[in-house]
């Protein structure tokens, strides 16, 4: 790989009134590092600054919880409920910072796809409908989803509640925005999704009803930090649970969900890829992509992710107008400096499936290569 200064991944990138040094993001991963009632721990400090060292301009950190309830969607997943979550976050913000990346925490609520869970032992979602595949045993489940409980009026409030307070605990711990996430068939994307929301008052239906959750947690939040704070919106079509999922009214339900989000006061929307590369989910009919679709429509930066830690993938979609910024996941885990790599010209290193599990860190990888290395 020869020096690459002027790719446009390189770029400095805009997010709202945040500058970021390129045009590169570390997308959300679970990893479930924090100690077992949500605190965050220096491992997870080292965790995120180690993206930002590598030169990451934004680094958006993996889901955390919202509320002493049900949204909570693992064990040892981090959350931003109480004072001492808030506190620990305060030095995790403080080493990325450090390093000069901006840095969004992602507020997520399971919903029905919650498979351990500190408060509850139930779980809750827009309808009693059993999700699809079975638990994920990497993070601690197996079998089949439970049925969930249909969430009532007292189950939403709560819900949004937790959303606010949880963004409110972000900004005062330091961070540079929030990202609500509605996407990969948690609790929001619940909402969104025609086969698991049954629903028959406002926010069940057509697509403008089962977006109404989702505008109404970023309108809630929007209200609560003001007008400068960052607020995005992570969506996808497929889920951790059901890789072919689409929104079926295609286009038009892209058109209606973007704008029902932009109106409610987002910053940036972020297009995830759920189990695919960005090539395999971003067409639509008309020769239109998903991202260039949610630009066009809304005029707020957008972020695509799907296998961009290819520089030719990547590059594409930034000099056709397809996105603003690109998110990396798995590349990033075996190369958090992906963009010094990329500036200096240097190879990245193979990725690794075992960083897939949730408690590996590339420090045991590059530990267990040293050993395994000929002599």
């Amino acid at each position: 790989m020869s020096a690459r200064e002027d790719h446009p991944v390189l770029l400095p990138g805009r997010v709202g009134g945040l500058r970021t040094a390129n045009r590169l993001a570390v997308a959300p991963m679970t990893r479930v590092s924090a100690e077992p009632d949500g605190t965050p721990t220096p491992d997870m400090a080292a965790y995120y600054a180690e993206f930002a060292r590598g030169g990451f301009g934004l680094v958006i950190t993996e889901g955390i919880y919202t509320d002493a309830a049900y949204s909570q969607g693992y064990l040892n997943q981090p959350g931003l409920v109480s004072g001492r979550h808030a506190e620990a976050w305060r030095d995790v913000v403080q080493g990325v910072h450090d390093a000069g990346a901006v840095f969004v925490a992602q507020l997520m609520h399971a919903g029905a796809l919650s498979q351990g869970n500190r408060y509850r032992s139930s779980t809750i979602g827009p309808s009693a409908v059993r999700p699809r595949g079975v638990q994920m045993p990497e993070y601690g489940g197996e079998g089949p989803w439970p049925v969930p409980g249909e969430m009532g009026p007292a189950d939403i409030e709560e819900a949004v509640a937790g959303f606010v307070a949880s963004a409110v605990n972000a900004r005062d711990a330091g961070f540079d925005g929030v990202e609500v996430h509605a996407a990969n068939g948690y609790l929001l994307d619940q909402f969104l999704t025609d086969y698991t929301n049954l629903r028959r008052d406002e926010y069940g239906g057509p697509v403008a009803h089962r977006v109404r959750l989702t505008a109404q947690v970023v309108e809630a939040i929007r209200a609560e930090v003001g007008p400068d704070f960052c607020v995005g919106v992570r969506l996808s079509q497929t889920k951790v649970n059901d890789f072919e999922y689409r929104w079926p009214g295609g286009v038009h339900d892209g058109e209606v969900i973007f704008a029902a989000l932009a109106d409610a006061g987002a910053t940036y929307l972020h297009l995830a890829s759920e189990g695919r590369n960005w090539l395999d989910t971003a067409l639509l009919d008309g020769g239109l992509t998903i991202t260039g679709l949610a630009r066009r429509v809304t005029g707020l930066p957008v972020i695509a992710n799907g296998g961009m830690h290819d520089a030719g993938l990547s590059g594409q979609v930034l000099r056709d107008g397809h996105a603003d910024l690109v998110s990396v996941a798995r590349g990033a885990l075996v190369n958090p400096d992906l963009p010094r790599r990329l500036a200096e010209g240097r190879e990245l290193e193979d990725f690794d499936r075992t960083l897939l599990e949730p408690t590996v860190t590339l420090e045991n990888v590059r530990r267990r290569r040293a050993v395994d290395a000929p002599v």
